[in-house]
């Protein structure tokens, strides 16, 4: 147990040896520790996922994990070690509102892919809509591409039959006139009337055969363009078969589909804030028991000892500064002020 609490200790950043005199503060530097350990290896699975689905391979994930995990940890352990208690909690706050920041951003990006993993079987129903979205309006934008020109020789063949059929019923008119002038029931009322009736019968023959020649012409035409529309059928055909249906599977396309669910489902998109405030809540706890805990032993024995470096370091300069000025007592006057200004302004 006592190894594990000094793990811990190493964990948060603190001088051991101070800290080894402050046996109340112990169990608190602890508990910070142990949230920064276990911050590290939320992240280092969750980089280890987020690698995974980009490049399917275990030993590439796990490294970029630990190489991810131990990056968060350092950081997270300097964020914490580097905040000093001087019993002013407002101006400390001010101080950690950075750190605080920085937390934030960190959380964040250590809960999304644990998020997608946590919804990772609605995430791919969701991918599964999406592909088949994206595969149908690929198919519809090489339908429009030939639309207009399939409307184009419908149209043309539509034209063509009108013609013909206008022409039919002005040959079929022109026979019922024939007909009624040949047996006295139209036209001049005369049964026989021989030199009318042909003169009708040829209209309709001459109709007739204007008729058979359009038939001729119109049909053809007719034909050509059912033949390009069936090429056109075909390259349609082909050109959607071409289409890939893409493995929408990396985590861009995940995170996509995770956003479209959350829109979607009320139940998820709460979930989805619980998970990630939990995240925020477990990354910034370390900065903010620093923050909300009393000034303990361990800070005025820390404040001691970086007091002590700090006058050590002044003594040493004024030490330095006084030893350049005996050695300088021989310069001439100019030089002798010009050092003496220089070194009285590296003490302020």
């Amino acid at each position: 147990m006592k190894k594990v609490k000094h793990f811990f200790w190493l964990c948060s950043g603190a001088n051991i040896s101070l800290l080894e005199r402050c046996p109340t503060e112990s169990s608190k530097y602890a508990g910070i520790g142990a949230t920064i350990f276990f911050t590290g290896l939320f992240a280092a699975l969750a980089g280890g996922y987020a690698l995974f689905t980009v490049f399917e391979n275990y030993a590439s994930a796990a490294g970029f994990g630990i190489i991810w995990g131990l990056m968060i940890f350092n950081l997270d352990r300097y964020i914490v070690s580097s905040m000093r208690k001087k019993g002013n909690i407002k101006k400390e706050f001010y101080t950690a509102i950075p750190r605080i920041i920085l937390a934030v951003l960190i959380s964040l990006v250590i809960a999304k892919p644990l998020e997608m993993k946590i919804f990772e079987k609605e995430i791919n129903t969701e991918l599964d809509f999406m592909e088949k979205k994206a595969f149908t309006e690929k198919s519809e934008i090489v339908q429009v591409r030939y639309k207009n020109e399939q409307q184009q020789l419908k149209s043309e063949n539509e034209k063509l039959k009108l013609e013909i059929e206008q022409k039919t019923i002005k040959r079929d008119e022109l026979r019922t006139i024939a007909q009624q002038e040949a047996d006295g029931t139209g036209g001049s009322m005369k049964r026989n009337a021989g030199p009318i009736y042909q003169i009708k019968n040829t209209d309709a023959d001459r109709v007739n055969a204007e008729l058979e020649l359009m038939q001729n012409q119109n049909y053809t035409l007719i034909a050509a363009n059912y033949s390009k529309l069936n090429e056109i059928d075909s390259l349609i055909t082909n050109e959607v078969q071409a289409i890939q249906r893409g493995n929408m599977d990396g985590p861009a396309a995940r995170m996509d589909a995770l956003s479209h669910i959350t829109s979607n489902s009320q139940a998820i998109w709460i979930a989805n804030w619980f998970i990630m405030l939990l995240f925020i809540a477990v990354e910034s706890a370390p900065v903010f028991v620093k923050l909300i805990s009393p000034r303990g032993p361990y800070d005025h024995l820390l404040l001691v000892e970086e007091r002590s470096i700090e006058t050590a370091m002044y003594e040493s300069i004024a030490i330095q500064n006084a030893d350049i000025k005996q050695r300088s007592t021989s310069f001439p006057k100019t030089e002798k002020k010009y050092i003496d200004n220089k070194l009285e302004s590296s003490l302020k």
